[in-house]
């Protein structure tokens, strides 16, 4: 068969497997045309046949797909009749293949035939020895799974040929275990060799594709075991040279004289133009690796991008017509989504720019609607449970304020409203309260313990240090115990650190309901804790902690109330999908007295500017901070940076002041003893590791030196600034990277230009992403190959048509939704759910 009719057949074949959706060919059979007509006269085709073929071909993106098989068997018939060929596994020239196609188009004769073994999938019923497939587009072979065709994905990735066991390890790497998951690991990047121009059109940092001819292949060794393939590749216009670097195999696989496809950038070497290591591909076969939009995927060490991107095309082209799409078509057309099937196939071998934009939006929209289900429906089974009640009559709350050393703020009285209608609703209170460091979200929640309290339920509140759960329990004491209110046996501290015979006896209290209110870490879901009538849960800096945890302390109650509260600005894209089943009040005004910080940015070699400021500040009878970055994220590497510093400050530059050192490694004795010297004026400066970072409280400490400031989040470092300025006096904020490097010191920038957290926490979230901002045992659950945390106009388009179909159908219990409602229910079972 001439060559020009082999390709042709070849395309034509494509066409029938994929029902005649007219993707065969990248831009469509009609843009073959470009080519074909000439190789076909170069061949000796007659010119009336050649123009029949090409007319009919320039009209078929325009025909429906069963005019379009009528067409293609129209042309080949005619091509039997004037070329007297006959095609292989042909039966009849009239009647269709016996197989039956996935559609009702019709199926052509012989060539185009979509029988297994021709080119086509085998049936679920077919033999269990793997057919030998042809045709590379959609030849996935797969063990026949008597659930169907849909449990068939789950089927691992060792059932595909090409793929033994070694590569199926490696394949892991990358997080692909079956079928479904390389549906779901998406091209990192795509590279744009759409554009063809002739060899003589290319220019120096061009990305495009030319087609030519190799006159001349050769390789040739260089210095050590490096290897170089040199071609010279020829069109009508001209010829350019063609290198592969340490590709010795490339020798093997082109011949002089084939007609082959280069993609990549033009370059340049002694004057003249050349490409070195190019995608290729010959031109009569599929152009999977040039002159289309081209798939870059992540790889893993001994995968190869070809190998990986023939393995994808092979399995997307097969399953993603074939999976089922979850989303009902109401929601598909209200929110004008493409099909997920499009979606999956555009997304990783796309048509054009516009066509990538339109499926990772569509695929996006799943993973943000699927979240928003899960959370919306955990709100919909928390509030309908039934919870007790506590009133907080008038006269109590008055004098309960009244007797506050100081008064409260507007944002914090409307905060205390929320909580004390929450806990008089006959529902189990679940919000979240959300304030800036010193906004005093403390005495709120104190307040809601002691309406609880009052009538003799009990009260926990879970930290995330031993140092926070301590100061925590010095707060509580402080405006709990005394006057009216609870008496000091009745407020407990329970950290690891705490002696055994004492937990003991906090149990014992715990479990007769003796112990109203009990101040702890993970330690209080970790011991044998039994409550009396546990009715309040109050979780601080709640994003320090898994979901499991929560759920854990909630557990020890039966349907308590739950506060959640964080120090930490959370950004509202943030807020509408982590915390998207919690009610939120926020504090978003300070006490009076607080001064802003300045903050100011040194660079390396300005070190010695912020040490006289710590001079001048402690000459003053003022303290200072000085905190030290985690290297990486081990504990050892932590201390030892901090303790080095210590030694030096302490030697070198602060000989005559007395220098503590706190970090996460000492014990708690040691810790406690470097907080109280600093909390009592015996020292003046404290160097430490982040573990301060959330509820210390020194009102005399003025300055906040923080050393490789590059290595924190905005939140974090805003987190730290809020350390100081807690008292009357000015206060100070240095920040110092480890280089002056201009990208991050921009990045710095931004903490001198607002001391508004919920701005600072929007760019951290952008900049660094949910599991740096949240820390990784919270972030497990948003792990999105495509959404953004930042994109709040599709979390806000996902969330309304989440809301919109949950109103009609609360359980999703309509056939229609039986698809949505297994997935949410695999993604709550993956322990994504319980969000609060």
């Amino acid at each position: 068969m001439k060559p020009s009719l082999s390709k042709l057949q070849k395309f034509f074949r494509l066409e029938a497997q994929r029902n005649y959706d007219n993707r065969a060919v990248f831009g469509g059979l009609q843009r073959s045309l470009q080519n074909w007509d000439a190789e076909a006269r170069a061949d000796g085709l007659g010119e009336d046949l050649v123009n029949c073929i090409t007319s009919k071909l320039r009209n078929y993106e325009k025909l429906m797909p069963r005019e379009r098989g009528k067409t293609l068997i129209d042309i080949w018939l005619r091509i039997e009749r004037e070329t007297g060929i006959r095609s292989k596994g042909q039966r009849s020239r009239t009647k269709p293949a016996a197989r039956k196609p996935a559609s009702k188009s019709p199926s052509p004769p012989g060539p185009l035939s979509n029988k297994a073994g021709e080119g086509g999938i085998p049936d679920k019923g077919e033999a269990k020895k793997q057919t030998k497939i042809k045709e590379k587009r959609t030849s996935v072979s797969f063990r026949p799974h008597a659930e169907g065709e849909s449990a068939a994905l789950e089927a691992p990735t060792t059932v595909l040929n090409g793929v033994g066991p070694v590569n199926a390890e490696r394949l892991e790497k990358l997080g692909i275990f079956t079928l479904r998951d390389m549906l779901y690991h998406f091209p990192r990047r795509y590279d744009d060799y759409s554009q063809q121009v002739r060899i003589r059109d290319l220019r120096y940092g061009m990305e495009v594709t030319v087609i030519g001819e190799v006159k001349r292949i050769s390789k040739r060794q260089g210095k050590g075991r490096r290897f170089m393939t040199e071609a010279i590749v020829q069109d009508e216009s001209g010829a350019l040279r063609v290198n592969w670097f340490n590709q010795p195999w490339m020798i093997r696989n082109l011949d002089i004289g084939n007609q082959i496809v280069l993609s990549g950038k033009g370059d340049q070497y002694l004057g003249r133009l050349t490409m070195n290591n190019p995608e290729w591909d010959l031109l009569d076969k599929e152009q999977l690796h040039t002159n289309r939009i081209v798939p870059v995927y992540p790889l893993t060490a001994d995968l190869g991008q070809r190998w990986l991107r023939g393995l994808m095309n092979r399995v997307v082209t097969h399953w993603a017509p074939r999976i089922p799409d979850p989303l009902p078509t109401s929601v598909i057309e209200s929110a004008n989504l493409e099909p997920l099937s499009e979606a999956l196939l555009q997304a990783h071998f796309p048509d054009s720019q516009e066509e990538i934009q339109a499926a990772r939006q569509r695929l996006a929209f799943d993973e943000l609607f699927l979240l928003h289900l899960a959370v919306l429906q955990q709100k919909q089974v928390w509030q309908g449970q039934a919870a007790q009640r506590f009133d907080a009559p008038q006269d109590w709350l008055d004098a309960e304020i009244a007797r506050l050393p100081y008064q409260l703020t507007g944002a914090q009285k409307r905060a205390l409203a929320d909580l004390l209608k929450d806990l008089d609703s006959g529902r189990p209170m679940n919000r979240l309260l959300q304030g800036d460091v010193g906004s005093g979200k403390t005495v709120v929640a104190a307040l809601c313990m002691a309406a609880v309290t009052r009538t003799g339920a009990q009260a926990a509140l879970m930290a995330p240090t031993s140092i926070l759960a301590e100061q925590h329990f010095a707060s509580l004491r402080t405006l709990m115990v005394g006057q009216g209110g609870l008496q000091p046996d009745e407020l407990r501290l329970i950290i690891g650190s705490t002696p055994e015979p004492e937990k003991v006896e906090i149990r014992a209290g715990l479990q007769d309901g003796s112990i109203k209110v009990v101040v702890g870490t993970h330690t209080l879901i970790e011991d044998p804790i039994l409550f009396s009538q546990l009715e309040l849960v109050v979780i601080d800096e709640q994003h320090r902690f898994g979901v499991g945890q929560r759920a854990a302390l909630r557990a020890k109650g039966t349907n308590p109330h739950l506060l959640v509260m964080t120090a930490t600005p959370i950004p509202r894209s943030l807020s509408l999908t982590i915390y998207g089943d919690l009610d939120l009040s926020i504090i978003d005004e300070m006490p009076p007295g607080r001064q802003e910080v300045a903050t100011h940015l040194l660079l390396p070699r300005e070190r010695e500017r912020a040490y006289k400021l710590i001079r001048r500040e402690v000459e003053a009878g003022r303290q200072a901070f000085i905190i030290y970055p985690l290297i990486e994220e081990g504990e050892t590497s932590e201390a030892k940076a901090a303790v080095d510093e210590q030694k030096r400050l302490k030697k070198e530059v602060f000989p005559n002041l007395k220098v503590e050192l706190l970090h996460g490694r000492l014990g708690a004795e040691e810790k406690d003893k470097a907080m109280a010297a600093f909390r009592d004026g015996k020292a003046q400066v404290m160097v430490s590791t982040t573990v301060i970072e959330v509820g210390l409280d020194i009102p005399n400490a003025t300055v906040m030196l923080v050393e490789g400031a590059n290595r924190f989040g905005l939140a974090q470092l805003h987190q730290l600034r809020g350390r100081v300025g807690r008292g009357a006096e000015k206060s100070y904020c240095i920040l110092i990277p480890d280089h002056e490097d201009a990208a991050e010191n921009e990045r710095l920038q931004a903490l001198l230009e607002t001391n508004d957290g919920f701005i600072l926490a929007e760019k951290d979230l952008e900049q660094r992403g949910p599991g740096q901002f949240l820390g990784r045992q919270q972030s497990g659950f948003l792990d999105f190959r495509l959404a953004s945390l930042s994109d709040a106009r599709l979390i806000d388009k996902a969330r309304r048509h989440a809301e919109q179909l949950l109103a009609v159908d609360p359980a999703l219990s309509q056939p229609e939704h039986r698809e949505l409602a297994a997935a949410v229910k695999n993604y709550l079972s993956d322990g994504k759910g319980d969000l609060s």
